[in-house]
């Protein structure tokens, strides 16, 4: 029987149970004959002694097992928002997910930001209500909180019976019940005008093998999200949802023979320290020693591959499209990069950036290097960190989503590197918008112009949350194809040239939400006119002209300072209205009209981002720990008053 793969992700808010029914799939499969747990920190997945020791999922994990003819190639990710950057990275890699929420809690704040994210990017998706088993459990407002807060298109496809107790289980539904046959038909009639105009005409039920059937094409195309409830405890429900994801999500493309294309979503160091990526096949076949190209036109051999197919990998001659595989031997890959053609677009984040940036110092003056080195290794984990060195202040800063993530780097640094370093205070990232239309160019051999060639660039406003756009607005025989070959390259590298001087603006924060014209273009050759005449023009002096011109055009255009800003929702008692409004007036809040109910009220305001962890800090104090706060990017608005500015780490 030839074998499917499906690379599945499982999603959920911090502690929803995700990691434990990651273990329970692993035992029903016969993966693995004990169950391991997230408090012994003995679980398959969370492998790293932080995670062990914090019960907390750090870094994405693949593990793989069987349903039927299919190999599921499971990703267990993290639930906690400061390291969201480590799900968006797994998101581009999957053909479908499951979505975990709690029985109990319900919809909790980190779950409308995945199942956003999930819808964006149209990933099939099962939801899988846990912890059934727990007091409080109540499938019926659970299933009302996903239809208000999540998707209004889903279908609870079994019940339940004995809420709240250890012998909590599921009731399958199936064929002889009229009741869940007319709603599975109702909900599949919003998506399918043949199925509506049999379902309406015909006074016969629709036959339940053409509902089956229409319920896997559905949400196959993510138009449908059927529902399931279980407890990952107990082991209620697994094999319903063992059942769904082999019938329901559709399983990868297998064009094996193709051009190779494939994606790294994560980066680790093997015990000798050497680099291992892991990649998700697109297209094709790649073998041990095959010279691979990714990124920017580098190449490396493959010296080893280990392929997910039964529990944590084997090692193979080869992977194919559609499987998942560790490489070795390519040392300059990194996360995001492309493995050979680019089949799809290249994934934008989709998440909010890291809003937050700390400067952290070696306790011992001399680890300064070593530390430096240790925070590029975590930086190839997980790029958002953005390692930031100031040389002038001898100062090394990092980014965050939260303090947790800081908690989390400072132990990783202390246990995996022998540092023991100290955080300094957290402070917001600001970025800088351009505010009107600059010009500046650099003529070839002219006095202020230390480079041999000519550049002309100019940059003009685009709208909020658009980010950098380059174009070549020049006549391409200007354009030195002796060094970059096709106008497309030089182009690219062009680009790549303005997108890290842009790193830093006039006030020493990342500029963006522009388009940067190149309008003028010329380099120096031996045997040109007396204008162009001199030493050939090399790459450097295209690469270290353009900041110098782009920062001359930024000082033309003007640029604001802006802050990060998040939307809060506060629910809060009622009675507690008096003094939650001050205190969010207090911390620079734009609080909107409360909208008050009986018991409960809700607030919604738009704060600046480094404020939030005061508020959180605040809410239980002001509400009688009966508060509930639930925060989502909201972009960036222009700072009033005096523009807070950082020194530039370039000159």
């Amino acid at each position: 029987m030839l074998r499917r793969t499906l690379n599945l992700g499982i999603l959920a808010h911090v502690d929803a149970g995700k990691t434990t029914l990651t273990e329970r799939l692993l035992y029903a499969a016969g993966v693995i004959d004990a169950l391991g747990s997230v408090d012994a920190g003995s679980t398959q997945t969370d492998t790293l002694a932080l995670e062990q020791q914090r019960g907390i999922t750090i870094r994405s994990a693949v593990v793989s097992f069987p349903i039927d003819d299919v190999t599921v190639n499971l990703i267990d990710t993290p639930g906690h928002p400061d390291f969201i950057a480590e799900v968006e990275r797994v998101l581009g890699v999957l053909d479908g997910a499951v979505l975990v929420i709690s029985a109990v809690e319900g919809v909790q704040p980190q779950t409308p930001l995945l199942m956003r994210a999930l819808q964006r990017l149209r990933v099939p998706t099962l939801l899988f209500v846990n912890k059934i088993d727990r007091g409080g459990a109540d499938d019926g407002r659970v299933l009302r909180e996903i239809g208000h807060r999540l998707t209004p298109a889903i279908v609870s496809i079994v019940g339940t019976r004995s809420l709240g107790t250890r012998a909590a289980d599921f009731v399958p539904y199936d064929a002889a019940d009229a009741d869940f046959a007319a709603r599975l038909a109702d909900a599949l009639a919003e998506n399918d005008d043949a199925l509506l105009a049999a379902y309406v005409e015909d006074e016969t039920p629709l036959p339940y093998p053409r509902l089956r059937e229409a319920l896997a094409a559905q949400t196959a195309r993510a138009l449908v999200y059927p529902v399931l409830f279980g407890s990952a405890i107990t082991g209620a429900g697994v094999r319903p949802l063992m059942s769904g994801i082999a019938e329901l999500l559709p399983t990868a493309e297998r064009d094996v023979d193709g051009s190779v294309s494939g994606r790294v979503f994560k980066i680790e160091r093997g015990p000798a320290g050497e680099k291992i990526a892991y990649v998700r096949m697109l297209s094709g076949t790649v073998r041990t020693r095959d010279r691979l190209q990714f990124g920017c036109d580098r190449k490396e051999k493959v010296t080893a591959i280990s392929v997910f197919g039964h529990g944590s990998g084997s090692e193979r001659s080869s992977v194919s499209a559609g499987e998942i595989a560790r490489l070795w031997g390519l040392g300059e890959i990194q996360v995001g990069d492309t493995v050979g053609e680019l089949r799809s677009p290249a994934s934008q984040h989709r998440f909010p950036p890291p809003t937050l940036e700390s400067v952290v110092a070696p306790l011992n003056a001399d680890d300064g290097h070593r530390l430096h080195v240790a925070l590029a290794q975590l930086a190839e984990q997980d790029p958002l960190i953005n390692v930031r060195q100031d040389d002038t202040r001898r100062e090394i800063s990092v980014s965050l989503y939260g303090e947790v993530q800081k908690e989390v780097i400072q132990a990783t640094l202390a246990n995996d590197f022998d540092l023991d370093v100290a955080f300094l205070e957290t402070t917001p990232i600001y970025i800088e918008r351009p505010t009107r239309t600059g010009e500046a160019i650099e003529l070839l051999h002219a006095e202020s112009n230390p480079f041999l060639a000519t550049i002309g660039l100019r940059v003009d406003p685009a709208p909020s949350g658009s980010g950098v756009a380059f174009r070549l607005q020049v006549d391409p025989r200007s354009a030195p194809l002796y060094l970059y070959k096709t106008v497309e390259s030089f182009t690219e590298r062009m680009d790549h040239y303005i997108r890290q001087a842009l790193q830093e603006g006039r006030f020493g924060w990342q500029v963006t939400d522009c388009l940067v014209t190149m309008t003028r273009c010329s380099y120096s050759i031996p045997d040109g006119p007396p204008s162009r005449r001199g030493p050939p023009s090399t790459a450097a002096d295209f690469r270290k002209l353009t900041p110098l011109v782009l920062m001359q055009a930024l000082e033309r255009a003007g640029t604001v300072v802006c802050e990060p800003v998040v939307r809060v929702s506060l629910e809060i008692p009622t009675d507690s209205i008096g003094k939650v409004i001050p205190a969010l007036a207090r911390l620079g809040a734009a609080v909107e009209t409360p909208s008050p109910q009986r018991e409960l009220s809700t607030i919604e305001t738009v704060l600046p981002a480094g404020r939030v962890h005061d508020l959180q800090r605040q809410l239980p104090g002001l509400t009688g720990g009966e508060g509930a706060l639930e925060s989502r990017f909201a972009g960036y608005e222009p700072v009033s008053g005096d523009q807070p500015a950082r020194r530039r780490a370039t000159p």
